[in-house]
Order: structure tokens, then C-alpha cells, then sequence
């Protein structure tokens, strides 16, 4: 079975849809990396080497230097799918990140996102 395309994307190339989503709902860039290593365990620097290697999303969770065990907790809907049922683990990690995004962009408090 082929891969999903969006396995072999940059996340360096999806990013800035990130950014301009949160950015259009008067949240930040900040808030954003902050999410992205809640869910990964990347350090900023860690981060940032990452977007610059232009690294595709596959690698970017595989090489993950901690995903946080807390992510199970994350639940409902993005695409059309229950984050929770997703049974293809990388695809689950990008689907959580989505949904992380999106709780963003529709203004819930950062505590709340980060299931704290």
C-alpha cells in the first residue's frame, strides 16, 4: 500500500498554514511551536533545525525526542475522522497536531490545549 502523500511533505511547507491560522484568529507563532513541542519534545533549537532540513513529516515524528505520553488524551474530530480511532500511528500524530491547531485557532486557552 502507498504511503499517504502527506507523509512524504515538508513540514517545513505546512508550517506557515499553521502559523496563518492561528495568526487569523489573533493567536501567535509562539503559541504554535509551544504546542508542536508539547506533542514532540522538541527544544525550540531542536525545532527550528527541523524547519530548516525542510525534514518531511514522517521523519519529523519519527525522530520525536519524546512524544508526549499525554497525546492519548486528545479527542474529536478533524477531517471527518475521530482522532482516536486512527489506527495508522504516524497518521494519528499529525491528526493530533491538527487538532491541537485547531482547538488554537478557535480560541481555547493554551492550558486547556495542552491538557493541562
Amino acid at each position: 500500500m502507498a504511503k499517504h502523500k502527506i507523509y512524504t511533505m515538508s513540514f517545513a511547507s505546512v508550517y506557515p498554514h499553521y502559523v496563518k491560522k492561528a495568526e487569523k484568529k489573533g493567536r501567535t507563532k509562539t503559541e504554535i511551536d509551544e504546542i508542536i513541542r508539547w506533542l514532540t519534545g522538541y527544544s525550540q533549537e531542536a525545532l527550528e533545525v527541523q524547519l530548516e532540513k525542510e525534514t518531511d513529516f514522517e521523519t519529523f515524528f519519527a525522530e520525536a525526542p519524546k512524544l508526549n505520553p499525554a497525546r492519548n488524551l486528545i479527542k474529536g474530530v478533524i477531517c471527518g475522522v475521530r482522532v482516536e480511532e486512527i489506527e495508522e500511528p504516524t497518521m494519528q500524530e499529525i491528526r493530533y497536531l491538527d487538532k491541537l491547531i485547531d482547538e488554537l485557532a478557535k480560541g481555547k486557552v493554551m492550558e486547556k490545549i495542552l491538557l493541562k
